[in-house]
């Protein structure tokens, strides 16, 4: 009789066990092991203050993976603009976009838009505003030369996108002669605090972030003024990579639509300060691609990082 010396024994043992996993593998039904190799990563804009935005976004990550049988990851980008460079990295399978980069990520990375949060004051848009403190005198786009300007990041619409159509349509060409400083704060919140605590004269944020604050603060609110508004645009949009199955997409598209119909939908809208998701296409996002073109920054001509 032949005799196996050590390491060939377990050399045979090791090819036995490859044999018999790749023939469990195979006995599975096709679902059960594609789900357990399937992650799905979704990213996030760095809207509010970010511990905040994690634990919103996680609970609803919490129900997709619930529903969806897989693993479903969150990643909050540094920056609007990451988000771009990741989806082109193909490090994201999808991410909750403001209007801006959803309307980037449709036209240059075929982004499909699958569903928008409807707010709890029963809307699925916010606008921009532009705005000053009360005392500062400011009253128009004239009064604006020379002062302080604070931005969100150029690949907002409601922080950055809006207030240069705005400008533009005010004669202003260049933000460099015109301002005496302009900056980016990185997030709707710090441009506010920025523009009450005087470090800036005028600032532009998103609608629903400054009447957050100022709901929560109402002195805010008589210490700052509004002077411009912008047409209303879808708020957040689940934008999804046309990579990923479209058997996936549907089913995470129908599973946010339907979520107000069950009790754990319920709590989790409630918890994700939303009311229920409606159906997003890339109709909804054709006024940002005029307000790009109306301020000499179209979309095909730019990259979300500036």
């Amino acid at each position: 009789m032949k005799r196996m010396f050590p390491g060939a024994q377990r050399s045979l043992a090791g090819h036995i066990a490859l044999v018999l996993f790749c023939l469990l593998a195979l006995a599975l039904p096709k679902s059960t092991a594609a789900q357990q190799r399937e992650t799905l990563l979704l990213g996030i804009e760095p809207e509010h203050n970010i511990f905040d935005q994690v634990e919103r976004y996680r609970v609803l990550a919490e129900y997709l993976s619930d529903q969806l049988g897989i693993r479903v990851d969150l990643t909050i980008m540094s920056r609007y603009g990451e988000v771009i460079k990741r989806f082109r990295d193909r490090q994201l399978d999808g991410a909750f976009l403001s209007p801006y980069t959803a309307a980037l990520g449709i036209r240059q990375l075929g982004l499909l838009p699958v569903a928008s949060p409807v707010n709890l004051n029963g809307e699925a848009a916010s606008r921009g505003y532009i705005f000053v403190r009360a005392d500062s005198g400011i009253q128009s786009a004239a009064d604006m030369r020379g002062k302080n300007m604070v931005f969100v990041d150029p690949a907002t619409m409601e922080g950055y996108l809006y207030p240069r159509t705005y400008l533009h349509e005010q004669g202003v060409k260049s933000l460099d002669t015109f301002f005496s400083r302009y900056s980016f704060a990185g997030s709707h919140a710090s441009v506010i605090f920025a523009v009450l605590d005087g470090r800036a004269d005028i600032g532009a944020a998103k609608d629903t972030v400054y009447d957050k604050m100022v709901g929560q603060d109402p002195s805010m609110g008589q210490e700052l003024r509004i002077i411009a508004r912008s047409p209303k645009e879808p708020e957040v949009t689940l934008c999804l990579t046309k990579e990923l199955r479209a058997e996936l997409r549907e089913k995470i598209s129908e599973i946010l639509l339907h979520m107000e119909t069950t009790s754990r939908g319920k709590r989790v809208l409630k918890q994700f300060e939303a009311l229920r998701f409606i159906e997003s296409n890339p109709a909804d996002f054709a006024t940002i691609e005029e307000m790009a073109e109306e301020a000499g920054i179209p979309l095909d001509a730019r990259d979300a990082d500036g």
